[in-house]
């Protein structure tokens, strides 16, 4: 995402000078507080060796790649950050070479990290954490016209004008080539375009054109198949996950078969997921859907593609429920529709995290509706104008809502609890009629045995 070119930004924003000290790989506390002067080579931390070389007291001082580091019988350096990230405490920081305390408290410390799951408790309470977006693909077109292809041209050799890359083109080189949050391996292939025009204008073209159609020529067969768009039916659904480097999409399949009642899951599934598929089979029983099923002699098959990447948290709870209500039914789900949302047993649905990445994985993917937690709504406010217009972003509270909205027929299965209701009126009326009669016959009979008893 560009975290460190960023923090070069703030510090030139700021008229302050640059340090940049890489944390990847650091599992020794003597890197950050230096050595004591009585060891053979001895010398300061990379803290103050950093202020020294800048010149300053009050620097940017970028701590690269926190959740990178280690620990061992040296000592646990992120122990050490405590106290220097501390504003409270590092107007005495001390070095153990320096041996007297210096005030850092004038630095501007910065931090990057990949993950926050790295990073102990406590150091992470003295962070004031800035969490970044992947980049939407509007952005990355620009990045890649103003800044990237110009680059890359100028790299291998190329004038302006013998190369043209199609705008089509580069929206399909995102979605079938390039999955990532930010844009360095988006630049990795539009390399190897100038490479291959380069080749091509030695060889006496004089202008290269690269469309969509001909993008396959260049990068050869795509790396990355949409299955969101047209694989829903009955038992599949689409989900929406948060990843590292972004969101994706969640393909479930489920299927039924002769058995002893067991649930079988497959695709490398945490627990957490696991009990999702629990109480989604859990909701589905108590609401009375697959009433021809004989759960006693039936096993469930529950299957997430790509089982070779782990999966796992609470957010695919709604879409579960729908494969397993499509299966149950024999109700296909939509075309294009996706969803997310963790799912209580009786059916609630509540807010999930990532919403802004799972929307645009689903808007890459082609999806036109997604169905997202109420809750959530909040959230909607971060994705960009350009892709809630061609969205249909409906928020749900209980799967009841769901259902209706995601699977095809659901109407037609209503209705036929409606036609019942329909015909109590008239049934009403004929068990008043009944009743009326019935009393009557306990009055009369009633009467007899007291005009017997007073004969």
């Amino acid at each position: 995402m560009g975290k460190t070119s960023l923090a070069k930004s703030i510090a030139r924003a700021i008229g302050r000078k640059f340090v940049r000290m890489s944390l990847g790989g650091v599992r020794d506390e003597s890197e950050i507080r230096g050595h004591r002067r009585t060891y053979i080579g001895s010398m300061p931390g990379r803290i103050i060796q950093g202020l020294s070389k800048a010149k300053s007291a009050n620097p940017v001082f970028l701590l690269d790649e926190i959740d990178k580091m280690g620990s061992d019988w040296r000592g646990d350096p992120a122990a050490a950050l405590l106290e220097l990230l501390d504003p409270e405490q590092n107007k005495e920081f001390t070095d153990h070479f320096l041996d007297v305390p210096f005030d850092v408290s004038k630095v501007l410390f910065i931090t990057t990290a990949n993950s926050l799951a790295g990073i102990p408790t406590t150091l992470r309470d003295r962070l004031e954490i800035i969490d970044f977006d992947g980049y939407t693909e509007y952005e990355k077109h620009d990045i890649v016209n103003n800044y990237l292809l110009s680059r890359q041209m100028k790299a291998h050799g190329l004038k302006s004008g013998q190369l043209e890359v199609q705008h089509d083109a580069v929206a399909r080189l995102m979605r079938d080539y390039v999955r990532e949050a930010g844009v360095r391996n988006l630049e990795r292939e539009i390399g190897s375009l100038c490479r291959k025009a380069a080749k091509m204008i030695v060889e006496g073209k004089k202008k290269i054109v690269v469309t969509k159609e001909n993008l396959h020529d260049f990068l050869g067969v795509p790396r990355y198949a949409n299955f969101a768009t047209e694989e829903n039916g009955i038992g599949i659904a689409t989900g929406l996950a948060w990843t590292s480097v972004g969101g994706e999409t969640l393909s479930i399949e489920a299927t039924k078969l002769p058995g002893k009642g067991q649930l079988i899951l497959t695709g490398m599934l945490g627990n957490v997921m696991k009990e999702s598929v629990r109480a989604a089979l859990t909701y589905a029983r108590s609401r009375g859907y697959g009433k021809k099923v004989d759960f006693d002699k039936t096993d469930f098959h529950i299957h997430f593609p790509e089982g070779a990447v782990p999966k796992d948290g609470p957010s695919a709870g709604s879409v579960i429920t729908t494969a397993l209500t499509s299966l149950l039914t024999g109700l296909p789900v939509k075309k294009r529709l996706a969803m997310t949302g963790e799912v209580t047993i009786t059916g609630r649905i509540l807010p999930v995290g990532g919403i802004k990445e799972k929307f645009l994985a689903a808007y890459r993917e082609g999806v036109k509706t997604i169905l997202y937690p109420n809750t959530n709504a909040k959230d909607v406010s971060e994705i960009p104008e350009r892709v809630r217009k061609d969205l249909t972003l409906i928020p749900v509270k209980h799967m009841d809502e769901v259902l209706p909205l995601a699977l095809e027929g659901w109407k037609e299965v209503a209705a036929k609890p409606g036609k019942k209701s329909a015909d109590r009126p008239a049934k009403k009326a004929v068990a008043k009629k009944v009743a009326k009669k019935t009393v009557k016959k306990i009055a009369r009979k009633s009467s007899k045995k007291k005009l017997s008893k007073r004969k």
